[in-house]
């Protein structure tokens, strides 16, 4: 075993290193943490929340630390095709965090190695861990210092470097934008094993490269992230739309109105016209003793109706006439159907935990480890209405087993420097259709649906981009970037010049450094 590390240090060609001495690799490379070879790994490095791809790594690693990570991506380097992928809560959903015969890190033991509050020119931040879960930052930040992150993602049982390797996209990023854009410094190892600490000043060409950066340039160790005064409660209200213009004219309205004159919290969905339990009208109550009455809904509604979810943030100092006041004030200006409006008060980080909620009910009833064809699209203002037309009302009309999200964005709230890339336009909106499927047709067949929709689009002229994207082929991802694929390359060359982070996206191979 000890000789196996010497040959992965000295550069011996990785081909020749024996399977069954993998387990020595961190003895080998001094590691603090631990090495857990393939035979070992059982449905934690080998497969994802998605549940459709499955390939097997060569080993799992489980770092003490940054130091770790920065040495196995060196000893990676030194071989001829060892890949390193870091993997977080495993919430992927193509196999974007596997590494076939690679190395997998677990990024989840680095979990506690930084939490720290920091004040910066009278302004709040904290340094926390890539490996740390949004939902543990959470519950710490609000019972220890009455302060939270202003940005979120809808899931909060993933991780902080997890989400900022993507973008972190919910309700408050029309206000606030994503996660990527409410992070100040990044520690992260590149795909030479460089540890380097990088902000918008300092190495900030890593810095954007890594926020929305797929893991291509590097590995996100710790974040730090702006924090604000966390509010006790939340007003969380539902609105039934039988009309998608109307329902997208006043999402619009709420998301362009500044600070203290909208909601804190827009999102909407699409829900079939119909009493399916999970599909259906009982998707938008809120509480067991609510009741829909599809009597309200207009004779002019087709197959599909429209739901604008909002939340009002509040102290348990305000007076309930001050909050009925400032909500009934925004509800009069929409345009929803009168009879169908659901509202319920609760505490600030419940709300937050609401999807959390869900996770238990599908655990408790064993459909949460089924597969998850998901497909995330951001779809221009411009398109949105003929992607209504098609795709919701037809195609998707009976719905997908989960939630069919779709609100709208600002683009003036990214920042252009990041990796991600977005339509034309300042109002986009982003389309999430997050399937179960416990029985039924066979996965193949949602997948082979997501794939009709995203040729829809590409052959309708649709101005559109895939969130958490994944592509087959170069080519394919030469057309997602579009004008920024130099830059991408220019990137990768300089941060990860032999293609070893992030081999699921299948963006580029190993040693590759042609692209």
């Amino acid at each position: 075993m000890i000789a196996c590390l010497g040959r992965i240090v000295q550069g011996t060609d990785a081909d020749s290193i024996p399977e069954d001495d993998v387990s020595t690799i961190s003895q080998s490379l001094d590691l603090q943490g631990t090495t857990i070879e393939s035979g070992g790994i059982t449905g934690v490095a080998d497969k994802d929340f998605g549940g459709i791809y499955s390939v097997k790594p060569l080993a799992l690693i489980k770092p003490s630390g940054t130091e770790d990570i920065a040495r196995v991506v060196k000893a990676a380097s030194r071989t001829s095709n060892l890949t390193v992928a870091a993997r977080g809560n495993g919430h992927s959903i193509n196999g974007q965090a596997m590494a076939d015969g690679g190395l997998v890190i677990d990024m989840r033991s680095t979990e506690e190695n930084h939490f720290k509050l920091l004040t910066i020119d009278g302004s709040p931040y904290l340094d926390v861990s890539g490996g740390a879960l949004w939902e543990d930052v959470l519950k710490r930040c609000v019972s220890m210092f009455r302060l939270a992150p202003r940005s979120w993602t809808d899931y909060l049982s993933l991780t902080v470097g997890g989400t900022l390797s993507n973008a972190g996209v919910s309700g408050q990023a029309f206000r606030y934008g994503p996660q990527t854009s409410n992070v100040t410094e990044l520690e992260v190892v590149t795909g030479k094993g460089e540890i380097t600490v990088c902000s918008e000043t300092q190495n900030s060409e890593l810095f954007f490269g890594a926020l929305g950066g797929l893991g291509q340039f590097g590995i996100i160790t710790r974040a730090r992230v702006k924090l604000q005064p966390a509010p006790d409660m939340v007003r969380w209200i539902r609105l039934v739309y039988s009309e998608f213009e109307e329902f997208t004219r006043d999402a619009e309205f709420l998301v362009t109105r500044g600070e203290g004159e909208s909601f804190d919290y827009v999102e909407g969905f699409v829900f079939s016209n119909s009493d399916d339990p999970i599909n259906g009208w009982p998707s938008v109550l809120l509480d067991p003793d609510h009741e829909f009455n599809p009597a309200h809904i207009p004779q002019t509604a087709g197959s599909v109706l429209y739901c604008l979810e909002v939340a009002l943030h509040y102290r348990h100092s305000d007076h309930t006439s001050t909050v009925d006041s400032a909500v009934s004030g925004l509800l009069e200006r929409l345009q929803f159907v009168r009879r169908l409006k659901f509202q319920v008060n609760v505490s600030y980080v419940e709300f937050l935990l609401r999807v959390k909620r869900v996770e238990e009910y599908a655990r408790a009833n064993g459909i949460w480890d089924s597969p998850h064809p998901w497909l995330n699209i951001f779809v221009s203002k411009s398109s949105i209405v003929d992607f209504d037309r098609t795709v919701f009302r037809k195609m998707l009309k009976d719905g997908v087993g989960g939630p069919m999200l779709v609100y709208p964005l600002l683009r003036s709230k990214w920042d252009d420097r990041t990796s991600v890339v977005l339509p034309e336009g300042e109002i986009f909106y982003i389309v999430a259709l997050l399937r179960f499927v416990p029985k039924g047709p066979p996965v193949e067949k949602w997948v082979a649906q997501n794939h009709e929709i995203v040729k829809w689009c590409n052959e309708e002229g649709l101005d559109f981009k895939l969130y958490l994207p994944h592509y087959q082929s170069k080519e394919d991802w030469k057309r997602h970037f579009g004008n920024q694929w130099s830059r991408f390359v220019e990137r990768k060359s300089s941060f990860d010049p032999m293609a070893i982070l992030a081999p699921g996206q299948k963006i580029c191979k190993r040693t590759n450094i042609n692209l």
